[in-house]
């Protein structure tokens, strides 16, 4: 017997509410087929997003992004290196310090499979009119403020 559509277990909630697990669901797959096409775990793929996002970081910042610690950043930054993602530079502003910074090629790898996703979403909203992407945007950052208020304090800060 199938559910209707909009209910979770025995709870019935808004067909929007549903999606909006199903659009979690589809972006788990998402990133698990992007971390395959680069060969790289879903912790290395997180560094990855880091840094393809924010430009070159320090392994200290990389780790406290990550919530792991420096020696587990260090076993990252060494698996990245070794498929040729990432490579460290001295850092400019610490003589003693390095910078990882992300592989070109990486980067446009990444973003040849990420944009066609982006622009189609882009495409999607197009289709709207001005006041109904006013009333999508409120409700997806309401959305996020109340995944925001169900988090500890320090995981909630975006």
């Amino acid at each position: 017997m199938t559910k209707p559509e909009g209910t979770r277990g025995s709870v019935r909630v808004h067909d929007a509410t549903s999606l909006l697990r199903e659009i979690r669901e589809v972006g788990a797959a998402f990133e698990a087929h992007l971390g395959s096409q680069l060969t790289v775990n879903p912790t290395d793929l997180e560094a990855m997003e880091h840094l393809i996002q924010d430009g070159p970081l320090t392994p200290t910042e990389l780790s406290r992004r990550l919530d792991v610690s420096t020696a587990a950043t260090t076993t990252i930054i060494d698996r990245l290196t070794a498929v040729g993602h990432v490579s460290r530079i001295p850092n400019p502003a610490d003589r003693r310090g390095i910078l990882v910074v992300p592989a070109p090629a990486s980067v446009d790898r990444a973003m040849g499979a990420i944009m066609p996703m982006v622009v189609g979403i882009d495409r999607v909203l197009a289709s709207y009119t001005d006041e109904e992407k006013t009333v999508i945007t409120d409700y997806l950052a309401q959305v996020v403020a109340v995944y925001r208020s169900h988090l500890p304090e320090e995981q909630s800060k975006g």
